[in-house]
């Protein structure tokens, strides 16, 4: 492809909304444009870079005996009301009304119009295992879509579904999922962790993430590691062990204390000389609408995945100032448990095992101090509702300690159980002649979001350094100048054997001076550079440099082409940059 003939509109300067490195490369690059928020155009280079990936994804699907299938975007609402989740995705779905009135969704994952395609059509045990993918567009309704193609509300995504006669078989067709995405993105150049992660709305009993590590503050997601074992959870998910050994005591008389000023628990700890861990945050929340409280210690954070899967809600939002107030009849900063009423309380573990601690007092400036459970206030729901943190022990082999990573999700694995089956009436017939329900697992691969993950992770200051597999093209030409005539032959005519040898080769045949040239080669990120310049014909020699590489090598003319073909399977072999 010849420059001039396609279109690829660079730009000197990054967006003022790109916030990412990759967001900002894939811009300036002329790969992506934006129509609206969340919603982005994709050019003739990202279209090439699009083909490429879902060709990847699709082999591994296909070698692991998936089979493909188009399912129709556009969804009726009584699917998802039999489901259930009509609610559960509640804002972040996609709706519309047809010219009748139907409610309709746009999809953004499919296990709902899956299960009623092989409800009543798929009967005998005979039939299974089936795993059925596809590779198609999804919406949803972000509240802040952001990031470029990270978290938009059109992309890209590879879903897939098995279906099973019972958990054993269902296990395999797991794992064997799993290996495929392991060797999908080891042929797009990423070394992805699999760690553990909340079901979500997508429901069932476990789920997995796959996660490119970055190096970076760009991670969208923090991973927790163990140090001794393979344990590895997003912040969502992971759970830990308090190494401090916080002393028990003997109790002391409860006093309630003025603390004139001190409302965070900085200013607490410093007022009353305590450290921080021997306070208890009271925690208001709104579930669905109700009121209710959380307690977790003062030196933790409140994970809300977890405390809105404790309360089992669709919707859980902190409480506004003056919730707090009508509940606790006080202003922010002061609520506490003991006299709180008809509220439900729940309390981190860690707190069950704390003496003489301090808490609000639910009045203005007040706080009790020398607080103990049972003889003070009385609790009846525990759950881990805190964060895990760098330094905690792993709950899993209770010897090692946990690191933590920014991560970028690209896959997801989850196990659904019975969970639709069940709600839609999908059942087979098995060897004994009875009606079973299917066990069923949902996978997912965002390929838009791979793409972005890739750049995020492969990018210098001069712009991308694709990974050969998913370059759009894998070598471009830069003639340094088609104004010398000796010159531009050499170089189309090298073109027109790099295409007759099957390479994808782009040509820069602008009418631009070498450095601007050599500029945009470097933004756009092609992995391997060819440059024909006069004092190298002259030696009958061209250039080659490789986008990942500083040095610049040369090769003789007549051997160009077998070299640039080795190189290129160099390039493909080991997908990583570097």
């Amino acid at each position: 492809m010849l420059w001039s003939k396609t279109y690829i509109p660079t730009l000197r300067e990054s967006p003022a909304d790109a916030e990412l490195i990759s967001h900002k490369m894939l811009m300036r690059g002329g790969y992506i444009r934006k129509l609206q928020a969340g919603v982005y155009n994709y050019l003739p280079l990202m279209q090439r870079v699009l083909h490429k990936t879902i060709n990847i994804v699709r082999e591994e699907m296909d070698r692991s005996g998936a089979i493909e299938i188009t399912m129709p975007v556009l969804h009726p609402a009584e699917l998802w009301q039999e489901s259930g989740r009509w609610h559960v995705m509640g804002k972040e779905q996609m709706r519309m009304k047809d010219r009748h009135n139907h409610d309709m969704v746009l999809g953004g994952t499919h296990e709902e119009v899956v299960t009623n395609v092989i409800r009543g059509e798929l009967r005998s045990y005979r039939q299974l295992p089936l795993n059925l993918y596809q590779i198609q567009v999804k919406f949803r309704d972000e509240i802040r879509p952001r990031f470029g193609l990270m978290r938009g509300r059109e992309f890209l995504m590879k879903d897939a579904y098995t279906f099973d006669t019972d958990l054993e078989t269902h296990k395999v067709a797991y794992n064997k999922m799993v290996d495929a995405y392991f060797a999908t993105f080891n042929r797009c150049g990423l070394a992805v962790r699999k760690v553990e992660s909340d079901t979500g709305a997508m429901g069932g009993s476990m789920a997995h993430e796959f996660m490119v590590i970055v190096d970076t503050d760009s991670g969208e997601e923090v991973i927790y590691f163990c140090n001794k074992c393979d344990y590895a959870a997003n912040v969502e998910k992971a759970e830990s062990i308090d190494p401090k050994k916080i002393a028990s005591e003997t109790a002391k008389p409860l006093e309630k204390v003025p603390t004139p000023g001190a409302a965070t628990i900085e200013q607490v700890t410093e007022f009353l000389k305590v450290p921080a861990e021997r306070l208890v945050k009271t925690l208001l929340y709104l579930a669905d609408g109700k009121p209710v409280a959380a307690l977790i210690r003062g030196d933790r954070q409140i994970n809300e995945t977890k405390l809105r899967n404790h309360f089992g809600c669709l919707e859980l939002v902190m409480a506004t100032a003056d919730v707090v107030e009508k509940v606790t009849k006080a202003p922010v900063g002061f609520a506490g448990p003991i006299g709180l009423k008809d509220i439900r309380i729940v309390a981190d573990p860690e707190v069950m095992a704390l003496t003489n601690f301090v808490v609000g007092a639910n009045e203005n400036e007040t706080h009790y101090i020398n607080v103990n459970l049972k003889r003070d206030f009385d609790v009846k729901e525990v759950a881990t509702i805190r964060n895990a943190q760098v330094g905690d022990i792993c709950s899993h082999c209770k010897e090692g300690t946990l690191s933590a990573q920014k991560g970028i999700e690209v896959g997801n694995t989850f196990n659904l159980g019975l969970k639709y089956s069940k709600a839609l009436n999908a059942k087979f017939i098995d060897a004994e002649g009875k009606e079973q329900l299917f066990w069923m697992g949902s996978y997912g691969i965002g390929v838009t979001r791979t793409i972005q993950a890739t750049v995020e992770k492969y990018n210098d200051e001069k712009g991308i350094i694709w990974p050969a597999t998913m370059a759009p093209y894998q070598v471009e030409l830069v003639p340094l100048t088609l104004q010398d005539d000796k010159l531009r032959a050499a170089s189309f005519e090298l073109y027109d054997q790099l295409n007759r040898a099957g390479v994808e080769v782009l040509m820069d045949d602008r009418d631009e001076r070498a450095g601007v040239k050599f500029n945009d080669a470097d933004l756009i990120g092609i992995p391997l550079r060819v440059n024909v310049g006069s004092k190298s014909l002259e030696k009958g020699e061209i250039e080659l440099k490789e986008r990942a590489k500083p040095e610049v090598g040369a090769v003789k003319q007549e051997s160009a082409v077998e070299t640039i073909k080795q190189t290129i399977a160099r390039q493909i072999a080991k997908p990583q940059p570097f």
